[in-house]
C-alpha cells in the first residue's frame, strides 16, 4: 500500500465536458486506488495548460506539501501521463524532482515499471506523443 496524491487536470472547456473531465478522472483515480489498496492522502484539480509546471498553482501546492511532508507520500497518480505533462523536457525534469523528494509519479491507464529500463522507452512516447 501506497500513500499517494492524485492530480487531475484539464486546460480546455472541452476537455472539461468530455472524457478527460475533472470529475471523470478523480472517479478513476479513486477506483483505482480502492483496487490497488492505495491511501489517498490528498487529491488537487487544476484547469491549466500542461506546458509548464512552475504556472500551475495546484502543482506548486503539491510540492510545497511534499517538501514540508517528506515521506509522507510515496506515489502520484494521473490518469494519463498527458494530465502531468505536455511538455517532455519540463516532464522529465520534475520525474527527477520528485524522485528527489522520494515521490513517484505514475498513470493508472499508461502505468510504466520504471524497475524495468525498456519501459522507459515507453514513458518517453507516452511524454512526447502529447507535445506533438
Amino acid at each position: 500500500m501506497a500513500n499517494v496524491i492524485l492530480y487531475a487536470r484539464v486546460s480546455t472547456d472541452e476537455q472539461a465536458q468530455n472524457g478527460t473531465s475533472i470529475d471523470y478522472q478523480k472517479e478513476r483515480l479513486h477506483q483505482y486506488c480502492e483496487i490497488v489498496g492505495d491511501n489517498v492522502v490528498k487529491c488537487y484539480n487544476e484547469d491549466f495548460s500542461a506546458k509548464m509546471f512552475d504556472n500551475r498553482p495546484e502543482w506548486n501546492k503539491i510540492l510545497a506539501f511534499l517538501k514540508a511532508n517528506k515521506g509522507l507520500v510515496n506515489k502520484i497518480w494521473v490518469v494519463r501521463w498527458d494530465r502531468f505533462s505536455r511538455n517532455a523536457p519540463e516532464a522529465y525534469q520534475m520525474i527527477k524532482t520528485l524522485n528527489k523528494l522520494g515521490v513517484e509519479v505514475n498513470a493508472v491507464e499508461q502505468p510504466i515499471d520504471f524497475k524495468i529500463p525498456e519501459q522507459k522507452m515507453l514513458l518517453s512516447f507516452y511524454l512526447t506523443i502529447p507535445e506533438i
